[in-house]
């Protein structure tokens, strides 16, 4: 590859930098005006409770959008949703060409199978240790350990010298599915010469190293061993590693395992077809539970973050028709709580206390341990790569700013903390934000996408806080009213302090606000309109403290 004139490399994350989730990165080289790009990573996020009714929040590409002649790629490191889980719903608009593992292009196809209209989108299955080209970008899949098969790191060489894009990853000297992470590779590259290290801040505050994922198996195992009636155990589905040592542990105690919900059956359904279930025996139906001994059996289910249709919100409800859980029965909790999640997640297992289930937890037992490198971790990673540049993504503010001391600490000459938006030069010169480009949120809801005002989630926000009031007011020829306005409140208090219906008082106040204005000026119906708005709203928040949404027609 020829030294471009005037060219520079650059780094833009359009999600995943100050925020846990939704990864989004961009990679461009060559003139400023004609800039080549690729993108790592199309993850999503999940909306809390002031997202209402939405579904997913998905990264805002407009930036890129603008320059699709010069999109050359994009390649997912690995499958989870933080990292691909917006690919479907974005593609549509980028429509580049897809670089993915087995495992990621297998999961995106009983993705894309089972939502109606999904893009059929043009995929090349790439594995760890293998080299491709995409545009000036020659890129080399490194193996790495995290918590779902086939996971890489990426050496992205150009004229400017070789970033390494870790994507999540973490030292597992022992995991369940291998390899480990390749450690003479992150060398190799290192004795080369490395210019960045773009590194994941996820567990960057937490000293030691993470434990091994055979380890949390082992721990699993106990627990079964020791349970005397059934036993359910929640994850990620997507971790097939302890997927396959919680069906280990119940076949060595003698135990069949039932798997319940969608998602943890398609991601089973895929792993099968690429060998990671070979030697299990055959899961059972739920139809056979009711004649399986309860000593006789695992439930492997999902709902690890307190979702409320997922399997174990419906066990905890006793909402499944043919499978229930009883006193003495053990629910173990194999997951971390997302943020955000804890009061789900808390509802969740105080209805399974309640109904005398035993709940185990990390902190009572080792069922869990993240996919993300601690910081005697983060610090091997900086000796085998040796770079010009440290740059801390892949989590929140605190964990950047330690992943950057941390860095600083270790002897790597410059640190860039940069946030979603921010483009950072990396060559040539010293590494500097040289602009802000266009980022945010986009979100999924029901079968459409668009910002929050486009898909009214500001006012359904509103809505979920003081309700809404409909009125209705006819004026005859004479601009007088035609009877009583008609009015209908929804998500609004009845009646107030003293009694009073507050449907009464409003729709005194709307009556109120036509008489006062002169019979002339009523010719000006939103002049009426915007007065019985007005007067609604005031008597609700005078009588209830609060200020429902008042729509108000007018006719005549």
């Amino acid at each position: 590859m020829a030294k471009a004139e005037n060219a520079e490399l650059v780094f833009v994350p359009l999600g995943g930098v100050g925020e846990i989730g939704m990864n989004f990165a961009l990679y461009g080289f060559g003139p400023a005006n004609a800039r080549e790009w690729i993108i790592i990573d199309v993850g999503v996020t999940f909306p809390d409770a002031t997202l209402p009714g939405v579904d997913l929040v998905l990264p805002d590409t407009r930036f890129i959008e603008d320059d699709l002649k010069n999109l050359r790629g994009i390649v997912i490191t690995h499958a989870h949703e933080d990292h691909y889980g917006a690919l479907l719903d974005t593609w549509p608009k980028l429509k580049a060409q897809v670089w993915m593992t087995p495992f990621a292009a297998g999961l995106l196809e009983a993705k894309r199978q089972s939502e109606q209209g999904a893009p059929k989108i043009p995929v090349t299955v790439y594995r760890a240790g293998e080299k491709f080209s995409i545009g000036p970008f020659e890129i080399e899949a490194i193996a790495v350990s995290h918590s779902i098969p086939e996971p890489v790191s990426l050496a992205i060489t150009t004229p400017a010298g070789t970033v390494i894009h870790t994507g999540d990853w973490k030292i597992d000297p022992a995991p369940e599915i291998g390899p480990m992470t390749d450690e003479a590779r992150f060398r190799a590259y290192g004795d080369k010469g490395v210019l960045a290290l773009v590194c994941d801040s996820t567990n960057a505050l937490r000293e030691g190293d993470s434990p091994s994922e055979q380890q949390v198996g082992q721990g699993i195992r106990k627990v079964i061993e020791e349970a005397k009636g059934r036993v359910a155990v929640t994850t990620f589905s997507s971790n097939v590693g302890r997927i396959r040592s919680i069906a280990e542990a119940a076949r060595d105690a003698g135990r069949q395992v039932l798997v319940m919900g969608r998602s943890l059956k398609r991601v089973i359904d895929v792993s099968s077809e690429l060998g990671y279930m070979d030697g299990l025996p055959e899961f059972v139906s739920e139809e056979d539970y009711g004649y399986i001994p309860r000593e006789n059996l695992v439930v492997i289910c999902t709902g690890s973050q307190g979702e409320p249709r997922a399997a174990l919100a419906k066990l905890a409800r006793d909402e499944m028709k043919t499978v229930a859980l009883s006193p003495g029965d053990t629910v173990v909790f194999s997951s971390r709580t997302i943020p955000g999640n804890e009061k789900a997640i808390l509802e969740i297992k105080n209805l399974l206390i309640d109904q005398g289930m035993k709940i185990i937890e990390d902190g009572d037992a080792l069922v869990h341990v993240s996919g993300h490198p601690r910081r005697s971790e983060l610090k091997r990673m900086y000796e085998w790569v040796r770079p010009r540049i440290g740059v801390p993504v892949h989590g929140e503010a605190a964990h950047l700013v330690g992943q950057g001391s941390l860095m600083a600490m270790c002897g790597i000459p410059e640190v860039a903390q940069i946030r979603d938006g921010d483009m950072l030069r990396l060559w040539p010169g010293a590494a500097e934000i040289i602009d802000q480009v266009p980022f945010g949120r986009v979100f999924k809801d029901g079968k459409l996408i668009g910002s929050d005002e486009e898909m009214g989630i500001r006012d359904r926000r509103k809505l979920s806080f003081a309700g809404h009031v409909a009125v209705n007011v006819v004026l005859d020829d004479k601009y007088e009213l035609s009877g009583d306005p008609d009015l209908v409140a929804i998500g609004v208090a009845e009646a107030d302090a003293g009694g009073d219906a507050l449907e009464e008082l409003m729709l005194d106040a709307a009556i109120g606000a036509v008489d006062s204005i002169p019979r002339a000026r009523r010719k000006d119906l939103d002049l009426v309109q915007e007065a019985v708005r007005r007067a609604v709203r005031g008597a609700a928040n005078e009588a209830w403290g609060k200020k429902p949404l008042v729509t108000v027609f007018v006719t005549r």
